[in-house]
């Protein structure tokens, strides 16, 4: 399972339940119960959402190194939680396990240079990379957990 990654700058925010909640982008509190998988994606999806938002932000000064960390720890806890809801369904992400540890290594590049709209310019192609590689793991996942479904509507509880 994957390992959760944090910059050194951040102290770690776990879970012991397998539900919690979290401010999302849209302003409001999201569930995030381990089992409800399109509540997970839709999560993450707005946790690399936000990181791109943090990033440009940050290239601008307007928010620090240590926000665009808090952001990145929360992509974290996510990908955890869409780990655990596929498992769920017996249906293996390891394809995408790198993701995490990939995304550290770009932002740790980026967040060690002075902040700039060039070195934004430099930085954002590979983390969108990252990000676009993560989004066709999960869309592929996702086409795998419909069939393991059998069809049947998803109606969270």
């Amino acid at each position: 399972m994957y390992q959760s990654y944090q910059h050194p700058h951040m102290a770690s925010r776990t879970s012991t339940s397998s539900t919690n909640t979290s401010n999302s982008s849209q302003g409001g509190y999201v569930a995030r119960n381990t089992g409800d998988v399109p509540t997970a994606v839709r999560n993450l999806l707005l946790s690399t959402k936000d990181l791109q938002k943090a990033l440009t932000q940050w290239s601008v000064g307007q928010v620090s190194e240590t926000q665009v960390s808090d952001v990145y720890v929360q992509i974290g806890t996510d990908f955890n939680t869409v780990i655990q809801a596929f498992a769920n369904w017996q249906i293996d992400l390891s394809d995408i396990h790198s993701v995490p540890k990939d995304l550290r290594a770009v932002l740790e590049e980026c967040l060690a240079e002075d902040p700039s709209p060039a070195v934004l310019a430099t930085f954002m192609p590979e983390v969108r990379q990252i990000i676009v590689r993560l989004l066709r793991g999960l869309q592929s996942k996702q086409e795998a957990w419909r069939t393991t479904r059998g069809g049947v509507p998803y109606h969270p509880r």
